[in-house]
């Protein structure tokens, strides 16, 4: 079964192809998703049985004041795969994010919750997520605080300010699911093959933590003493975009595919975690 696999590059996108035999997959030098002639003349030359969109507008903070740009990517680009996936009869999988929701729910979000996105990053990605859901092979899987061997990230950040600093000042009032990329790559590849009916799934480790909590994880898989790692507020590292305070997410649906949850954060953190903090790769962003 042939794949094409756009944003191959990322963090997700590697650990995807890695895991695939027979894939194609176009470096941005290669093809301009946003170009849509070229995403349509590329779809139609390869002809995928599945088609994974992991290429994305991420920066959260810049979609501030660049929201068209992102749209581009996030949204109008998407309408452009989507089509040409429908002219070639390929299943399409096209990854999403908790931030379409507002983070004020106390329970976590089923998969049929209402969105509504309060910055420019979570408007762009829901736009992507309505084009994909008009189409009826389109799977959109949302995931979120995504980390991974491939790229900077909050894991790679914290093992190295561990070594840096005596303590660091995490935030505590922020909830969500750390998810390893490998794990999500692994659940993706599954759930094109399963037959699942078409529409919105949770791709997020299991469980519920604070970024505060997950620093403290690292700190301890590095036998250092998690103590060092000291709780903050979000008010402390004011950002231009607004951050969810609350973005769990329910897991529900994989019930229909037949496929369990995803396995607990901590699981996969620690199955994760001597590729994750090797030394290459340069450091991601973090609230920290």
């Amino acid at each position: 079964m042939t794949w094409f696999v756009t944003g191959a590059g990322g963090m997700l996108g590697t650990d995807l192809t890695a895991r695939l035999d027979d894939v194609v997959a176009p470096g941005r030098g290669e093809l301009d998703i946003t170009d849509a002639a070229a995403v349509g003349e590329a779809l139609r030359r390869h002809r995928p049985l599945v088609v994974v969109n992991c290429a994305a507008w991420t920066a959260v903070d810049d979609a501030e004041t660049h929201e068209d740009e992102a749209l581009a990517v996030n949204g109008t680009a998407v309408e452009a795969i989507t089509a040409g996936c429908a002219e070639i009869g390929a299943r399409l999988v096209h990854v999403s994010t908790d931030y379409v929701f507002d983070g004020t729910a106390t329970a976590p979000y089923p998969e049929e919750a209402p969105t509504a996105p309060i910055n420019a990053y979570g408007r762009t990605k829901l736009a992507g997520e309505r084009a994909v859901l008009g189409y009826g092979r389109g799977y959109v899987v949302r995931t979120a605080w995504l980390y991974g061997a491939h790229g900077g990230n909050f894991v790679r950040t914290m093992a190295r300010l561990a070594a840096e600093r005596d303590t660091v000042d995490v935030v505590d009032d922020q909830a969500g699911q750390p998810t390893w990329s490998g794990d999500l790559a692994d659940r993706i590849i599954a759930l094109a093959g399963s037959g699942a009916p078409a529409g919105i799934y949770h791709g997020t480790n299991s469980g519920r933590t604070t970024w505060y909590g997950l620093a403290r994880e690292v700190f301890a898989l590095l036998g250092l003493d998690p103590a060092r790692v000291r709780p903050t507020t979000s008010d402390r590292f004011v950002r231009p975009a607004a951050r969810p305070a609350s973005s769990v997410l329910g897991h529900a649906r994989w019930a229909e595919a037949g496929l369990p949850p995803m396995r607990d954060w901590k699981e996969a953190l620690q199955a994760a975690f001597t590729a994750i903090t090797a030394p290459s790769g340069s450091p991601g962003g973090s609230p920290a």
